[in-house]
């Protein structure tokens, strides 16, 4: 019986393989990225966005709208051995296009490995936090400002993201950059966002600018386009019309903050 237990015992530990803790050049080329998403990493670049935010191995990390999952596909995986990795989706009540984009991001995750084990809550519109107070070290967004402008939510969620992180935690911001001077009514039609309104916003929920940087800036994009930030791919929403001039632009000409909670 004894030696029973014990081969038991052996063949259950020998199953039970211990998560491989990966570098961030690993997790960015991980086989189960797609090529769609692999192919934008040359006007995303992920590795010195990560770097700049100082994210590392063991950093827990709330993503606001991970949507079809593009930064979800390296953070998921480089959080998973010392770190943690939740993605805070779309309130089904945000607009009336919000339940087919929450359907179709649900199909594409159901046929990807990164997003099986995935943590998902919702970024909810009414008083419910991002979770415990003081308990995360960093949240990120990627082009999201301009959405929650327009819905006037654009406060609410930096204030639930100040809320969220532990004092001296990182809220790493990329958005689409408009032209200075803007109108919010021209941001709102456009998708831009202006670096001013950005960091006015996050100074006033209490965040502090540590850095910005120009890793992200396309000097090719006039931001002045007929269907706005989604005339640029990947989006094209001009279909054929101007589409190797949108394409030779490349995608918009964003904006890479760092702000921290102070301590």
């Amino acid at each position: 019986m004894k030696k029973f237990i014990l081969i038991f015992m052996f063949i259950t530990l020998t199953q039970v393989a211990p998560i491989h803790a990966m570098s961030l050049e690993e997790a960015i080329e991980n086989k189960d990225r797609t090529s769609e998403n692999m192919a934008r990493d040359k006007y995303r670049h992920p590795k010195e966005v990560l770097t700049f935010f100082g994210i590392k191995s063991d950093t827990s990390v709330i993503e606001l709208w991970p949507s079809r999952g593009w930064w979800s596909e390296i953070l998921a995986p480089f959080l998973a051995a010392e770190g943690n990795y939740v993605g805070a989706g779309l309130d089904p009540n945000y607009a009336s296009w919000t339940p087919n984009v929450i359907k179709r991001n649900a199909d594409i995750r159901a046929n990807s490995k990164t997003f099986s084990d995935m943590k998902v809550i919702t970024l909810s519109l009414d008083n419910k936090p991002l979770g415990e107070k003081n308990s995360v070290d960093m949240v990120l967004t990627f082009r999201n400002l301009h959405n929650w402008l327009k819905a006037e939510l654009l406060m609410d969620v930096f204030n639930k993201s100040f809320d969220v992180l532990k004092p001296g935690g990182i809220f790493g911001v990329v958005e689409h950059r408009a032209l200075p001077n803007t109108s919010i009514e021209d941001m709102n039609k456009s998708g831009y966002v202006t670096e001013k309104l950005a960091i006015e916003y996050a100074t006033q929920a209490g965040f502090v600018l540590v850095e910005k940087s120009e890793m992200n800036a396309n000097p090719k994009d006039s931001t002045i386009h007929p269907k706005g930030v989604w005339t640029l791919p990947p989006s094209l929403r001009l279909g054929d019309e101007d589409r190797e001039k949108y394409l030779a632009i490349g995608e918009s000409d964003r904006m890479t903050l760092k702000f921290m909670k102070p301590e």
